[in-house]
């Protein structure tokens, strides 16, 4: 797996980041969904750099000019429902992409901290030969990813796969490094060292469909 640790760099990505972590600027959700949807489109921008391109001649009103534009054949699959703000912002950019939405969620058969992961809902076309952006913002122990991908197989082979995550811990990108092809990008904005006895990420910033969306019951 290739990774890509955007904030290994500083950038406008750092303020974007603090304030979905700053539990003060959270209790704003219109702000939290916005700044995800930006960093989303951050992580697009340089995710677009490793994509194929073609060229095309576009007619201006004085003349011609030879442009390269990045290949059509993408599919965006977010996870729900915390993906949601970051699938709007990788679609800014890759507007005329396809879009895939699949659920996976934590499930306790003994309300404790032990979980499995539960995929139920699928909606998505063929991702045969295609390019696949896997969205999902926090990638914490990495079995929902792991999850999804094993569902999303079923509908075709993808010709390159790139995760896109917000936050993510080092044993979740450990644990998912050998479940996907070599071949496979991963673009992170921020990661974090360590994970609790829950399996979230710390320091983190809590629940991002929660903060998003408002708290489930």
């Amino acid at each position: 797996m290739i990774i890509h640790h955007l904030q290994e760099k500083n950038s406008i990505l750092n303020k974007f980041i603090s304030e979905i972590r700053d539990v003060n600027v959270q209790k704003d959700s219109l702000r939290f969904r916005r700044n995800i949807e930006r960093i989303g489109e951050v992580l697009g921008y340089e995710l677009s750099k490793e994509l194929s391109y073609f060229n095309v001649s576009v007619n201006t009103p004085l003349g011609n000019k030879e442009e390269e534009l990045p290949n059509k054949d993408v599919v965006l699959c977010s996870i729900l429902r915390a993906g949601l703000p970051l699938h709007q912002g990788l679609l800014n950019y890759f507007d005329d992409a396809e879009s895939a939405f699949i659920s996976a969620y934590r499930h306790h058969p003994n309300n404790d901290a032990a979980f499995e992961i539960i995929v139920e809902y699928f909606a998505s076309p063929s991702i045969e030969n295609k390019i696949v952006l896997l969205a999902d913002p926090m990638l914490a122990t990495g079995q929902s990813l792991v999850s999804v991908y094993e569902a999303i197989k079923k509908q075709g082979v993808a010709k390159e796969i790139h995760i896109v995550a917000v936050i993510g811990s080092k044993e979740g990108i450990e644990f998912i490094k050998d479940k996907f092809p070599k071949n496979t990008h991963l673009w992170i904005a921020a990661i974090d060292a360590t994970l609790d006895s829950r399996g979230y990420i710390v320091p983190g910033l809590g629940d991002a469909g929660d903060l998003a969306f408002g708290t489930k019951l």
